[in-house]
């Protein structure tokens, strides 16, 4: 089983340091580091470092995965933030958790006592009320649907359809912004019944840079998305 991290960046050169001379490279298969467009000098450092990087063309995290879909040689693809909110020394767990046979496998930030450092009272609502309505809605027994730090089979992309704008465009369109595909992820592996499994994982503080999140825009998106979900033929 061949595994790829795949590192999002967009002006996280601060996470940068700090984080990736964490990773031993021994770990994995191949290191893509997926940058949205950094000025900061994110870019420049992680090529010096050895890293080969992917400078997508559209903006946003979902084209940014499909983009770099091309270059991913491993069976098993890892999404992992630099800025401090995803544990490094938890990829060898992953690693160990995938090899026993599961299609993908979250790092929860809300089991067993794992907790985030990076929720406030607004977040923490709502990742609590996503997961309740993709459990609900999709059958799913999930503690965290939302969290990017995951690892996954490739082809699951391909099996749950997951490339592509049919899926986000209208929702995108509606509340004018862009969209990932992990809460879309979790609820179509539910409704497929894939082999799912979740390990604690504290989310740490964010490491400089400026945090991305787009709060009431992608929680509506999000949240409208799970219910026309519902309603998908196949």
């Amino acid at each position: 089983m061949k595994t790829t991290l795949l590192v999002m960046t967009l002006n996280e050169i601060d996470g940068m340091k700090a984080i990736m001379p964490q990773i031993d490279r021994s770990w994995l298969d191949q290191i893509i580091v997926v940058d949205g467009g950094s000025t900061d000098g994110t870019i420049e450092w992680a090529k010096e470092n050895g890293y080969f990087v992917y400078v997508q063309k559209q903006l946003g995290f979902r084209h940014a995965y499909e983009e770099v879909l091309p270059y991913v040689e491993g069976d098993v693809v890892i999404t992992f933030s630099p800025d401090g909110n995803s544990v490094s020394a938890l990829i060898p767990a992953l690693i160990a958790k995938m090899k026993e046979g599961y299609d993908m496998v979250i790092v929860s930030r809300y089991l067993d006592g794992a907790k985030s450092e990076d929720d406030d009272r607004v977040t923490s609502f709502g990742n609590w009320l996503f997961t309740k309505t993709v459990n609900v809605l999709h059958g799913g027994k999930y503690t965290d649907v939302m969290v990017i730090y995951r690892a996954y089979r490739k082809q699951v992309i391909y099996d749950l359809e997951l490339c592509g704008d049919k899926s986000c465009s209208f929702v995108e369109k509606l509340f004018r912004t862009k969209i990932s595909w992990e809460p879309l992820l979790s609820a179509r592996a539910a409704r497929k019944k894939l082999k799912i499994a979740e390990i604690p994982g504290d989310e740490p503080s964010r490491i400089g840079g400026e945090r991305k999140l787009q709060v009431l825009k992608w929680g509506a998106a999000y949240y409208l998305q799970f219910i026309l979900e519902k309603f998908r033929k196949g």
